[in-house]
């Protein structure tokens, strides 16, 4: 949202790496020269700036962000993986909006402009993850777009309850997206499942996000599906596959599906997990695919790893996919932050008159050299005003 703030001259900073420029601000986006009068004058000295980016798959309900250590005990699934985020949900004295408002500007505070956050809903919760993670967007709504899903972690079928809080979530508003998890491989139930969510997202006008980490034939199976419904309530950009490691160049059927998906406008997120699981970026491109970028769960009970800082999501996206020359290590950041704006309906922010004066500053040469080097953030400036400096918050 653009912010009617003050004028402002960001002198001497190096949009992208390029030459130094005074960079002009005015209610919030870049403009060609400053009006007639006062302007405040930030002093960049010198630094790089470059585009905030989008974490598009994050879960910040789930988070012991600020908590003391949470030891991890073995689990065989999703299921038991699930138990382990009720026990924790119980047991943690921090309720959700402040677990989650901590995670989400520290996120900030490293360079993130928005972020698509799942909450779990279930039985065993109801819609208290959801309404807490609403709040800690709330609270940060100064810094950060943020847009909710509507999470069944425990499934649908196997989680009786969970389609009536699925609809309560969207028909109250506290949602903005209604999500999916393994219809067939962790649900058992692939039709009926995705008939309930997009038939929920036909009535209530909302999009849809669901997790697939299923693999070969179902996943196959499960992405033809998505692309059938997508096609036929004509829901093309509001849909999106998260994970879809079944979608690697080494699926027998991979161009006719990528082909679909691009057709259909259903984007995909990855978290860059490893190589053989990342997403293809630059072949699904081609087809129109939109990729965007998330940390998927941070400190919760499925990891104690994550971070929530997109420029090291952007490094592992590149690590992962073996990138080494220059242009390949700028595609990985670019992919966080314009691919992830284009997810999330957000303008992209490339300092071009008119973009959102949406930035962080750092110490650097080139951006392929910050990727891999991954310095700390000078600051962040959200809609021409500064946010967040030397990793705190404003």
């Amino acid at each position: 949202m653009t912010q009617q703030n003050p004028p402002t001259i960001f002198r001497d900073v190096r949009p992208m790496g390029g030459d130094p420029v005074d960079l002009v601000v005015v209610d919030g986006v870049v403009a060609e020269s400053a009006p007639v009068g006062g302007a405040e004058v930030v002093d960049c000295g010198g630094r790089i700036a470059l585009p905030t980016l989008v974490d598009a798959h994050i879960h910040p309900d789930k988070t012991s962000w600020g908590e003391p250590w949470q030891s991890r005990r073995p689990a065989k699934g999703i299921a038991e993986l699930g138990e382990q985020d009720a026990a924790f949900f119980r047991n943690c004295p921090s309720p959700v909006a402040d677990r989650a408002e901590r995670l989400m500007g520290h996120a900030v505070t490293r360079g993130t402009r928005a972020m698509r956050a799942h909450a779990d809903i279930a039985p065993a919760y109801g819609l208290d993850g959801l309404h807490g993670v609403r709040e800690a967007a709330r609270r940060l709504e100064h810094a950060l777009d943020v847009r909710v899903v509507a999470f069944p972690q425990h499934g649908v079928r196997r989680a009786p309850g969970t389609d009536a809080l699925l609809e309560e979530a969207l028909r109250t508003g506290v949602a903005d997206l209604v999500g999916g998890i393994d219809p067939e491989g962790f649900d058992d139930d692939l039709d009926g499942q995705l008939d309930l969510v997009f038939g929920l997202a036909d009535r209530y006008r909302v999009g849809v996000d669901i997790h697939l980490h299923d693999s070969g034939s179902v996943g196959s199976r499960t992405i033809w599906a998505i692309i059938e419904r997508t096609r036929a309530l004509d829901m093309g950009g509001n849909v999106a596959v998260s994970h879809a490691f079944g979608v690697t160049p080494a699926a027998g059927d991979f161009e006719a599906v990528a082909a679909g998906l691009g057709e259909a406008g259903v984007a995909l997120t990855t978290v860059a997990p490893d190589p053989s699981r990342v997403l293809p970026v630059a072949r699904l491109r081609e087809h129109g695919v939109r990729v965007g970028v998330g940390s998927d769960g941070v400190r919760d009970s499925w990891s104690p790893f994550g971070d929530a800082d997109m420029l090291h999501r952007a490094h592992l996206l590149a690590r992962a996919l073996r990138a080494r020359l220059d242009e390949q290590l700028s595609d990985a950041f670019l992919t966080a932050a314009h691919d992830g704006a284009a997810l999330v309906d957000l303008p992209r922010a490339d300092f071009a008159v008119g973009a959102p004066a949406d930035f962080l500053l750092v110490d650097g040469e080139c951006l392929p050299q910050v990727v891999v080097d991954l310095p700390p953030r000078h600051a962040v400036v959200r809609a021409g005003r500064v946010v967040a400096r030397e990793g705190r918050l404003l």
